[in-house]
This record gives structure tokens, C-alpha cells and sequence, in this order.
């Protein structure tokens, strides 16, 4: 079952170790099955009790999956393999347009920002058992949630949206749950899910959003937990248009104990409007953060949402780290009070490139989606030819591996270090290695 490969161990921890140890070095592969229970306790000659704690331990920190009668295997992808590893060299001389970073000439300067914060320090410092969130923070923050139609809720301050998704989840959530997550979707996030012992189940995404259709079938296999990018969404651009919320408000309707995270990280690059799906289900969250908009070396995000998922946030927050910087949160508050980035300008510029780019595949008959944000996705029969033909052509492209689930092969643009005119030319290498890509018969 195991090949080669042999599990040591006597205690829970040590067994658990041993199996992560054959993950980490490709010894027990994705998929592969491990002994049943009882097997290998015989095997090791340990109480079955103790090699139960051990797959229980695997579980919960996403290395392996059990599906009754069927087993115990080492997760497709798991925890200890992150998608971000899933990346080509990028030579030198070569553009790189796989990273997602936004375009840092777009970013605000933040000398006056942190040096009013630091002012602020100096007049009153931030000592224990002070407020979690600055209070001028909470009310601008609520009045811009308040503008995009977002319920009214109390609102938490999280280390980026990241932390903000893992403490919702935690907050509801019991390893086994599953979750229905965007297929493409954010890497980071897809690594998330299981490494909280969790389960994913796809849900297919168009430029409007998840699909409704697809939507329903995950809830009704039982997903706890729902999971939309509200615009800006990472790796297609899609936007939830107001058609496609009011369509997917009414299948939540239907299942009202889903717990909903909106995650709104474009907030600050797009103008696309926000047409939220909060407040139609008892438990929900929405998550802001300001990396794309004012630099992600902010790490700050805010989170509003029910009262009992931002309690169990809150409460949960006040034993680990307590709170994020004051010194961070009065710096956003200078950069929104002086309206550092002017969203109109920053939606443009992102616009114009990535218009340009979707356009110039078009005329050259490729296929590309991105109606917001900074990425372009481009549907192709062969991720690694694609990726590899494109590097030798001098562009850098993020293999869409690193996004999905169960959706078809892509491959993922971000347009911040382009121009419109280098846009034509990054199509047309786009176009080349996807013609050379398609294989010929010859009788």
C-alpha cells in the first residue's frame, strides 16, 4: 500500500510526524492511501486509540483526508505543499506578470501617513487593555460600508484578509466542514481551507461570479461555509454584478445556516459597484483589505459582520496577538482622511491596461477574462507548454494550477507592470505560443 515507505512511530505525535515527514519528501504522494487504523496499530504494535489520535492530528492540519469505508489518503494537495510553490523561474530580462502585486507607482506615499501615526504615539500611547480598534478608524470604516449597502454590524480589525477568513471560519467551522470556494480561485486561500483541517468543494465562477447553479449543488452537498470575491476577483477579474447577486441571494435564502464571507479586497482599485450578499444568511462576515489599494505591507484588513461571528473574532483575537498596530490603523485612517488614493484614477489605470490586453487577445481569437482589478485569465490546453513557450518569449506567467480546483487549465496575467502598448505585444506572444501549442496530425 505504502511501497517502500514504512511509518514509525509508537507515540500519536511520532506516528503523525512520520507520515507528514513521507509527505514532505514525496515519499507518500497526493492521493496515496494510508493503512487502515487497526492495521497499522498491529503493525506498530500500538494501542488502535493512539494511531487514531495520529490520522485525527493529519486531519485537522489538512495533510490527509478520510472518506468513511474508504480511508484514510494523503490529501491531493496538501497543507505542507503550498500552491505558491507552483511557479517558474523567472530569467533575468524577462517580464514578470505572474505575481498579483499591485502597481506600486499606484500606490500612495506613506511618510505623512506613518508620521502622523507616530505623532499620535507620542501624544497617547497604545497600552494593554486599550480599545482593539481606534475609534475615528471604526466610524470612517463604517460610514464607506455604510455607502456600499453593507449591514450594519460590529466591526474588527485582522493582520490582512487572510487572517480575517481564517478567524471566521475557525469561528463556526470543526475540521471535516466543508466549504464551497470559487473554482479558479485564490490560491492562498484554497491552501487555507484545508490546512484547517477542512474540506473545499469547487464552485464555478463567469466574469458575473459564481454560478448559482453551482452555487446550490455545493450548498446542498453540504457546505457549511460559502466563500465570494466580491469584484477584483483573483485569478479571472470577475465582478458580482447586481443580476447574479440577486440570484445567488435568493439560494441562500434557501440556506440560511450557510455562513457567508465576502471577501471585498478590491475596494479601492475598482469602480465596478459592490452588490454584497452580507446580512442574507444568519452568519456572515465582510472583509476589507487595504493591501491592493494602499500597499500590501499594511497588513490590515477590516471585518464586519453578525454579532456572534465577530464576538467569537474578537474573543478569539484577544488571546493570540490581541490587536493590529494602532500606529498601522491610524496611518489607513490618515490615508483615507486625506484620500491618498484616488480610486476613479487607480480604476483607469488598471482598466486601460487590462481592456487593452483582453481586446488585443480577442483580435487574435484567444479567449481571456477580466472585467476588474489587476488579472487577466486565459484559458489554455496546456499550462506547462504555455507557461514554458512564453518564458522563452521573455514573459513571465503564473500557471493556473495555483488556482484551481476541478475548473480547466489556465494561465494567470497581472497587468500592473504593463502599458497599454506593451499590451499588444504581450498578446501576440500569447497568441504565438498558443498556436505553437496545438498539435498536428500527420498521416
Amino acid at each position: 500500500m505504502l511501497g517502500e515507505y514504512r511509518i514509525e512511530g509508537r507515540r500519536a505525535a511520532e506516528i503523525a510526524a512520520s507520515v507528514e515527514s513521507g509527505v514532505r519528501d514525496g515519499a507518500l504522494r497526493p492521493g496515496q492511501l494510508l493503512p487502515p487504523l487497526r492495521e497499522l496499530a498491529q503493525d506498530l504494535a500500538v494501542n488502535a486509540n493512539t494511531v487514531a489520535a495520529a490520522y485525527r492530528s493529519l486531519r485537522e492540519r489538512g495533510v490527509i483526508e478520510t472518506a468513511g469505508r474508504r480511508g484514510s489518503r494523503v490529501r491531493e494537495r496538501p497543507a505542507s505543499t503550498p500552491r505558491e510553490a507552483i511557479r517558474a523561474e523567472v530569467p533575468e530580462g524577462c517580464v514578470d506578470i505572474s505575481t498579483g502585486n499591485p502597481d506600486t507607482g499606484l500606490l500612495p506615499p506613506l511618510h505623512s501617513a506613518l508620521a502622523s501615526a507616530a505623532e499620535n504615539a507620542a501624544r497617547r500611547a497604545t497600552l494593554y487593555g486599550d480599545p482593539a480598534v481606534s475609534e475615528r478608524l471604526s466610524a470612517e470604516a463604517r460610514r464607506r460600508l455604510d455607502e456600499d449597502g453593507v449591514p450594519d454590524g460590529p466591526l474588527a480589525v485582522t493582520s490582512g484578509a487572510l487572517d480575517a477568513i481564517e478567524r471566521v471560519l475557525a469561528a463556526h467551522l470543526r475540521p471535516g466542514d466543508a466549504v464551497a470556494v470559487e473554482d479558479p480561485g485564490w490560491g492562498s486561500l484554497l491552501d487555507l481551507v484545508p490546512a484547517l483541517g477542512l474540506r473545499t468543494v469547487p464552485v464555478a465562477v463567469d466574469d458575473e461570479g459564481p454560478l448559482p447553479g453551482e452555487t446550490e449543488r455545493a450548498l446542498r452537498q453540504g457546505a457549511r461555509a460559502l466563500i465570494v470575491t466580491a469584484r477584483a476577483q483573483n485569478p479571472t477579474g470577475a465582478a458580482v454584478s447586481a443580476g447574479r447577486a440577486a440570484m445567488l441571494r435568493e439560494v441562500l435564502a434557501g440556506h440560511p445556516g450557510t455562513l457567508l464571507i465576502e471577501d471585498d479586497h478590491g475596494h479601492g482599485i475598482v469602480d465596478e459597484p459592490l452588490n454584497t450578499l452580507a446580512g442574507h444568511t444568519d452568519r456572515w462576515a465582510v472583509v476589507r483589505s487595504t493591501a491592493k489599494a494602499y500597499g500590501p505591507d499594511l497588513r490590515l484588513a477590516v471585518v464586519t459582520g453578525d454579532a456572534v461571528t465577530l464576538d467569537r473574532l474578537r474573543g478569539r483575537q484577544l488571546l493570540g496577538p490581541g490587536w493590529v498596530s494602532r500606529l498601522l490603523q491610524d496611518a489607513v485612517l490618515h490615508l483615507w482622511e486625506s484620500e491618498a488614493v484616488d480610486v476613479a484614477v487607480v480604476s483607469r489605470s488598471y482598466g486601460r491596461r487590462r481592456d487593452a490586453l483582453v481586446d488585443a487577445l480577442a483580435a487574435r481569437g484567444v479567449e481571456a477574462h477580466g472585467r476588474s482589478g489587476m488579472n487577466v485569465w486565459v484559458p489554455v490546453p496546456d499550462e506547462t507548454g504555455a507557461v514554458a513557450r512564453l518564458l522563452h518569449k521573455g514573459w513571465a506567467v503564473a500557471p493556473g494550477a495555483r488556482f484551481r480546483l476541478a475548473s480547466p487549465p489556465g494561465v494567470r496575467l497581472t497587468v500592473s507592470p504593463l502599458t497599454v502598448e506593451s499590451a499588444g505585444e504581450l498578446a501576440a506572444a500569447v497568441a504565438g505560443a498558443l498556436r505553437t501549442g496545438v498539435g498536428r496530425r500527420y498521416d
